[in-house]
This record gives C-alpha cells, structure tokens and sequence, in this order.
C-alpha cells in the first residue's frame, strides 16, 4: 500500500485513493429516478458544458420510444418514480414528445431540463407539450437553464441572444400553467444569496411567479472543473462531512444513453459521466443495481462537497 500511494494519480484505482486510502462508494438504495439521455446534439454550444453538447456533437445519439419503452417498464417494476429527459437539448430529439407521454402514462414524475429556446417553441412542441399538460397536469415538470439572471451573464455562456430566447420560452411555460423552475450556475463568483437576489428582480420584472429564494424553484448548480485539484472522497469522509453515502445522487438513479453506433441503449452510474467507461453499468437496469465507486472529480465537486443532485 506504501509504495502503490507514491505512484497512484488521483481518481485512478478504483479502491485505492492517491494516498492509499479506501476510496468512497455509493451503495445502490433504491431507483428513485431514471434519467434519460435524448442525445448530445444542441442548438447551442455552451462555453462551460460538462457533457460538451452541441451542434455537431453526436457522439450520444437520439434515443427513440422503442428504445425507452422496455426501460420504463423495469423503472416501473423497481418502483421508480420518476424519469428526467436531459440533453443535449432534449426538443431537438423527434421521440421528444412521444417519449414524454410514454413516461407520463406509465404513471411517472417526469422533468424535462431545456434551455427553452427555439427547438422547443416549434409549434408542433408547441402543440404536444400543451396536450401532455391537459392530460398529466402538474406531473409534467420543466426546468430551464437560465445561467445568469442578466443578460450578459447569460449570453457570455450561451451566445449572443439566448437570454431573450431563452426567457420567451420560459414566458411561454409559465403563462401556459406548466410547472416550471429555473437551474441557474455559479459562473461569477457571486455568493448564493447574490444570485438568488438577481433572480428575485429578474422574476418580478418579468411577472413570473416563482420564488428564487426557494431551492426547490431556483436551483444553483455548483461549477465542475475535471481539471480542478479536488480531494478524493473515502470512507472516512462521510462521517468528517456529516453525509450519509444514501443521499448521494448515484445511490438512487441511473442514466440511460445511446452511443453512435451502438444498436441499445446502456446505463451508467451517473448523469455528469457519460463518456467514462468505467461507469458504464450493463442494458438493464437490474445489472446496474450496484455499488458506484466514486472515482471521478465530479463524484467530489458536485454530489458529495457540492452537495447537488440532479432530480427534481
């Protein structure tokens, strides 16, 4: 063990910590969620995007209503109780609508994250999304990635002109009566609470009736940096911390993805890793009912020192 801590990097063995440690694992508890990848491809191309989406990168593919279909119903025989649709942007995948109501019917909670711009306000959206409020209601839940609550804050992450698109579409939402909240990020510097300020003005101004003082209707996600020195997480951390290993994203939901090329559909650990084999879990999700080593930065970053999770 000695030696092997003077040669190991950080987040290299999958037990061992760079200091020879017993690296921290996440037990499987329970499905709670099933996240779905709708494909990497986006209509923007973010500056700081975890899973690089863009215009041009495919390298997770659409995924279709067939290739969901047999997921949501092992979810269903786990006892999951929600699915979320993440992208990439998820409007811009022609199954979009058809795999939302597939969801729905099954009696899920289902979130859809979009940054609300333009692939989602084609009127056949549009049209699909206001028909899947008059029958689900309130189960169908949108959250909008709205990175700033000023323009130029927003825009220096997304592009010139995706704030005013952007806020068009969450206008359209909440005028509309969905259920809607706002994912913000932590790209300035500013404090939590200077954030949620800016948002209180932003809503007020806007007529937008949500709370930014609340987390469940604001959420501010951490930043992750996979180059960033961060401490690798052991099992004496949890008690150091105060957390408990449950409550860590991995040990309640599983992402399902669609690599180009491939004919299925896998699962992985974890939404923030989709390109990391080492997380890549089986095609059911029966196999991927297993402990999750947290062996990557975002495992520190995010879920564990960021205290964030991904569902709703």
């Amino acid at each position: 063990m000695d030696g092997e801590q003077h040669t190991l990097k950080k987040f290299q063995h999958p037990d061992i910590t760079a200091e020879g440690e017993t690296r921290a694992a996440a037990p499987f508890v329970k499905l709670d969620t099933l996240w779905v990848n709708t494909g990497t491809l986006c209509n923007v191309e973010c500056t700081h995007c975890y899973i690089e989406s863009s215009p041009s990168n495919d390298r997770l593919v659409y995924l279709t209503a067939a290739d969901l279909t047999p997921l949501l119903e092992e979810a269903r025989s786990m006892g999951a109780a929600e699915i979320g649709f993440t992208g990439g942007e998820p409007f811009m995948n022609p199954d979009m609508i058809p795999m939302t109501e597939a969801a729905l019917s099954r009696g899920f909670e289902t979130l859809i994250l979009t940054n609300a711009m333009r692939p989602m306000m084609r009127p056949r959206i549009c049209e699909g999304l206001t028909d899947l409020r008059k029958k689900f209601g309130d189960r169908l839940g949108l959250r909008i990635s709205l990175d700033h609550y000023s323009v130029e804050g927003h825009d220096a992450e997304r592009g010139r002109g995706a704030f005013d698109a952007g806020m068009a579409g969450v206008k359209w939402l909440h005028d509309n009566g969905f259920a809607i909240t706002i994912a913000g990020r932590s790209l300035t510097g500013e404090s939590e609470q200077d954030l949620r300020t800016g948002f209180a003005r932003l809503f007020a101004t806007s007529s937008l009736t949500l709370d930014a003082h609340d987390p469940a209707q604001l959420v501010i996600f951490p930043e992750m940096d996979p180059v960033r020195d961060v401490p690798e997480i052991t099992n004496a951390c949890w008690s150091i911390l105060g957390k408990n290993p449950a409550d860590v994203m991995c040990a309640s939901s599983r992402m399902l993805v669609k690599r180009k090329g491939a004919d299925k559909p896998v699962v992985l650990s974890c939404t923030l890793l989709p390109y990391d084999a080492r997380f890549e879990l089986g095609e059911s999700l029966a196999k991927a009912s297993t402990p999750v080593k947290l062996n990557h930065p975002f495992c520190a970053q995010f879920c564990v020192l960021g205290g964030a999770s991904c569902s709703g």
